[in-house]
């Protein structure tokens, strides 16, 4: 898509980079991540508004530290260095940086030397979050201080002139208390961008986009059921109506009635033509006597594949493929996280483009998945769906931890709709990012009616996150707790007991397999 005015964050290896990207566009102004090594041809072609230079754990004085294209200083556009991005400045114009007499973590009071422009409607001192070990001791020419804390002297810096700013402390997390009204003075004020960025322009120039690309076409789309495929399907088919082709395969490895729910939505109020393939004795066939996880992943995606090639070959008309891949998704997969290595490859329905000769539509790839929720409200998807939480491509096969049989997806099954249905109840849903339940490939001795059991073990996860990038456990009240464990125990016959998940990640994965 094209963008009239852009931030651009040349990623240095923070863990916080998608962040600064994401509460820029919450300022309704559009911005994207490049690695930091970026040449200036490339940064300039880009003709970025502003320029920011995220954190990094590495110190700007050592041989290996990661360092710019020292060009980009002279594009001419305003630059914010955040906590590394504020000492490269420094050291590239003459300062001196060196290790912190008294590294700095945490929390710190922001005194504010001056409030124009960047802290402008900022009060002082103000909450701000710190976290590095090395530190700006001297200014170089042209530069002045314009914040500092107990234990930083220099905290923010300026060079009105060359349009520089600096902060050591991290803006993008809401530890810094008015992190948010930083980065829209930078954004809004100083770059001078429009906040046109918004859900509804969004959809207007999707569905441009998607006419002109497609050029009459058939696309298909694989609907998993989960919001991104989802909001995709509605997105193109507002754009090509009849030319868009869901195909909605059952795996047997839904959630209870997921399936069903999926089939009424498209059909009762999008209106929108849905093909359901029912193949759970397929996918649980071949999944039989089959442990261990990777396996389980590479049967499952071998046989959607080979099932969603043979439904395709009902539209002869189809020439793309549509895939909700987000932009997490596409930063994972080229490795512009800075220095740090490629997380994972990523095909929502991997290997089909290839297979099938498609053309690949990807129309919320600039999107992250807050962002997608909020086009698939002004698309009129329902507020109950867009509120699900993820769920994985494999399903239930691994949350089966061990053999995946039918009876043990049914116990499974109905302990997981229990927990949602509980946290639905207790008014808990929304406030976790993902919960679900696991079925232990462990039995245990119980007791009921007097009688003695050996039965499956349940386990609980549920997790606070903004991004699914980490996670921690959810603190669940000890009495929702109870009253899940005794419903489960109770009405699943084959369980008898439940334990809680309190792993946070990292260093564990939110799903167990």
């Amino acid at each position: 898509m094209e963008h009239s005015e852009r931030i651009v964050v040349l990623d240095f290896g923070s863990q916080y980079t998608q962040l600064i990207a994401r509460r820029i566009r919450e300022c309704g102004v559009y911005a994207e991540i490049y690695p930091y090594w970026l040449s200036a041809e490339d940064l300039k072609a880009l003709e970025p508004r502003g320029i920011v230079l995220s954190g990094g754990p590495a110190s700007v004085y050592e041989a290996a530290a990661p360092h710019p294209d020292r060009r980009i200083f002279g594009l001419g556009v305003p630059i914010l260095g955040i906590c590394y991005g504020l000492q490269l400045l420094g050291y590239h114009f003459g300062g001196e940086v060196v290790r912190a007499a008294r590294r700095e973590y945490g929390r710190a009071e922001l005194i504010i030397a001056d409030d124009s422009d960047l802290f402008a409607g900022i009060p002082s001192p103000t909450t701000v979050w710190m976290s590095h070990g090395d530190a700006l001791t001297r200014l170089p020419e042209g530069f002045e201080c314009i914040g500092y804390t107990e234990n930083s002297p220099i905290a923010a810096i300026c060079h009105r002139e060359r349009r520089l700013w600096g902060v050591q402390f991290h803006p993008e997390v809401e530890h810094t208390v008015q992190g948010r009204q930083i980065l829209a003075n930078f954004a809004r004020h100083i770059c001078a961008c429009r906040a046109d960025w918004t859900p509804e322009a969004f959809v207007e120039a999707a569905v441009r986009d998607i006419r002109q690309e497609v050029n009459g076409e058939g696309v298909l789309c694989a609907l998993s059921g989960g919001v991104d495929s989802t909001v995709t399907a509605v997105l193109v088919h507002r754009a090509l109506g009849e030319q868009l082709h869901c195909i909605h395969v059952d795996t047997g490895l839904m959630r209870d009635g997921e399936s069903q729910t999926i089939e009424q939505l498209f059909r009762e109020h999008f209106h929108i033509p849905l093909t359901v393939v029912n193949a759970s004795e397929l996918f649980v066939g071949r999944l039989r006597g089959v442990s261990d996880p990777e396996r389980k992943r590479r049967i499952i995606g071998h046989t959607f594949i080979e099932l969603f090639e043979r439904e395709a070959q009902r539209f002869p008309d189809a020439r793309w493929l549509a895939q909700g891949t987000l932009y997490p998704d596409v930063i994972e997969s080229v490795s512009v996280r800075g220095p740090s290595a490629t997380i994972k490859t990523h095909h929502n329905v991997g290997g089909l483009p290839e297979r099938m000769q498609l053309k690949l539509l990807e129309p919320l790839r600039e999107l992250f998945k807050d962002e997608a929720r909020a086009v698939g409200q002004a698309l009129g998807v329902p507020e109950w769906f867009l509120r699900r939480h993820p769920f994985p491509g494999p399903g239930l096969a691994i949350r089966v931890l061990g053999e995946v049989t039918p009876e043990r997806l049914a116990l499974l099954r109905r302990a997981d709709a229990i927990f949602v249905q509980e946290l639905e109840h207790a008014g808990l849903y929304d406030s976790v990012w993902q919960a679900f339940a696991v079925l232990l490939p462990v039995q245990s001795v119980g007791v009921m009616g007097d009688e003695r059991t050996y039965e499956y073990v349940c386990a609980l996860r549920a997790v606070t996150s903004t991004d699914g990038m980490t996670a921690d456990w959810a603190r669940l009240p000890e009495e929702f707790l109870a009253r899940v464990s005794n419903r489960i125990i109770n009405e699943v016959r084959g369980i008898n007991r439940v334990v809680y998940d309190i792993s946070s990640k990292p260093p564990a994965t939110i799903e167990w397999e």
